[in-house]
């Protein structure tokens, strides 16, 4: 590297002649598990891989500081790439979850020799992840316990590693949470303290943790692949509708996985159409000095869940129309606006509403949900059972005429499908912190494409917390890592004009 670092990596050549390079970056190790996923299953279909660990890990010289030293250590493995013998003259790149983000990091300047880009549930922006919401994602302690556990204890399975990872609830339950947090990282994870302490999105400090700048500027050929249950789903769509709106060729694929749980029956085969389509040509082109095939554009595919159908589509979301509920007394959720009417709860951060399922790191996907309707610290809103099945895709919207006692405050809303039987399974949710007074929160919630089945019902939830995967809110208007002080929460809804569950529904 430019400070004179040295990386370890491994070069994976096929016994056939190349069909290109591809470059992958890792901080998770370069054992037979992890290469397995990531290099020999390309090797073996044709392409040169080179496999290279992030410094201050698995052999690599230098301090580990996940996020921060990704993109000149990308370009500088880039140039050493370009003076090796086995270089033919271009280059992809591939990979998952920070893998992906390693690509990002580099993208924000793409290489003009860089063709194609394959990015598997990977963020552009993680100092988004941790903040954005407003609250803290617990989800950020579990990965720096399981590399910790990837690192020390030489674990070559990465579910198993997930698996071992210290629980970040007790940490997280801790008061305040960032003595704790030292206490248990501070010798194998010094870099996490800076993480916790400083949430400004405009910190110089996580600067080096945001790109996208990417998206600005990126014209390589990009495969996103996306998971309706994933951590990362919403910049996954974002990085999709930016590169497609600048006429970036892209193509999305999102299925009803979660982050560990990625059907490679439907993922291989696409992302080795990708690399044919685009590296393959360029190499042929070179040889023969003709211009490479032109690629069309390959569009999006979504799977419909709970029915594990495929549709293809142009564009993502795709048209539609909006189907409004309004949450009302008894429960209900209808189409018909009921009458100015309050409810209300409280929020103890004592006693904080449990997270059950959805877009986790290790703990999430499709869960039965039934018992957090029945929280005192939960409204909970059902339809009808459907006459006809319906189907969404995009994201469903819920504005909420809202208050608080305390001038800080979170809250949680989810959809979910709930079955003849009564048994609820959430479909997507949304979260974020509000400070200040106000009268009334919108959230976004995460994309997806769901169908719900005659005889079904579809239930709103709203809450004030969702813990461990998110932070408890002190109610102090502080730092929820660094505050010492907690204090419940009242949090009152005001059914009628204002409140409202606007759902993007298409054609069965």
């Amino acid at each position: 590297m430019r400070d004179g670092v040295r990386l370890a990596a491994d070069l994976y050549a096929p016994a056939a002649p190349s069909k290109g390079v591809i470059l992958v970056r890792t901080p998770y190790g370069r054992g037979t598990i992890m290469s397995l996923q990531f290099a020999r299953v390309w090797a073996g279909q044709g392409y040169t891989v080179l496999y290279v660990a992030s410094r201050g890990t698995d052999g690599s010289e230098g301090t580990f500081d996940p996020m921060r030293t990704e993109t000149e250590d990308g370009h500088d493995v880039i140039d050493w790439l370009r003076g090796r013998p086995f270089y033919p003259g271009s280059f992809a790149t591939f990979g998952h979850s920070y893998l992906g983000y390693a690509q990002w990091a580099i993208l924000e300047d793409p290489p003009e020799d860089l063709v194609a880009a394959v990015v598997m549930e990977g963020p552009h922006d993680f100092a988004r992840h941790a903040w954005d919401s407003g609250s803290f994602h617990g989800d950020q302690l579990g990965w720096a316990a399981m590399v910790e556990t990837i690192h020390s204890h030489s674990v070559k399975d990465l579910a198993q590693a997930i698996k071992l990872n210290r629980s970040p609830e007790r940490v997280l339950r801790s008061t305040p949470v960032i003595d704790e947090a030292d206490k248990t990282f501070a010798d194998a994870s010094p870099w996490l303290h800076e993480r916790l302490v400083r949430s400004d999105l405009d910190d110089p400090y996580v600067a080096s943790m945001r790109h996208a700048r990417a998206l600005e500027v990126s014209t390589v050929p990009t495969l996103i692949i996306a998971g309706w249950q994933d951590i990362f789903l919403p910049q996954s769509i974002e990085q999709y509708q930016a590169l497609a709106a600048r006429g970036v060729e892209t193509r999305l694929i999102a299925g009803a996985w979660t982050h560990t749980d990625m059907d490679n029956t439907v993922v291989r085969p696409a992302v080795l159409d990708w690399l044919d389509s685009h590296l393959k040509p360029t190499q042929q082109a070179a040889a023969t000095g003709s211009a490479p095939a032109q690629v069309p554009d390959h569009g999006v595919d979504v799977e419909l869940t709970p029915t594990g159908t495929w549709r293809h589509l142009t564009t993502w979301p795709p048209e539609g129309s909006t189907t409004a509920l309004y949450p009302g007394p008894d429960h209900q959720l209808t189409s018909a606006m009921p009458v100015n009417h309050d409810i209300s709860f409280v929020f103890d951060p004592a006693d904080p509403t449990p997270s059950i399922g959805g877009n986790e790191l290790s703990k999430g996907g499709y869960r039965e949900d039934t018992s957090v309707a029945k929280r005192d610290d939960v409204l909970h809103f059902d339809t009808p059972p459907l006459e006809n099945e319906l189907t969404i895709m995009g994201s469903p919207k819920v504005q909420l005429n809202h208050r608080t006692d305390l001038p800080d405050a979170d809250v949680f809303v989810r959809v979910s499908d709930v079955d003849e039987s009564g048994r609820s399974t959430n479909v997507t949710d949304a979260y974020v912190r509000v400070v200040g007074e106000h009268d009334c929160v919108q959230l976004d919630m995460h994309h997806t494409a769901h169908v719900f089945a005659a005889g079904h019902r579809i239930r709103l939830l709203v809450a004030g917390g969702w813990f461990p995967y998110y932070s408890r809110n002190s109610g102090t208007g502080e730092n929820p890592l660094t505050a010492a002080t907690f204090r419940p929460n009242r949090h009152r809804i005001t059914f009628g004009p204002g409140t409202v569950l606007e759902l993007p529904t298409v054609e069965n």
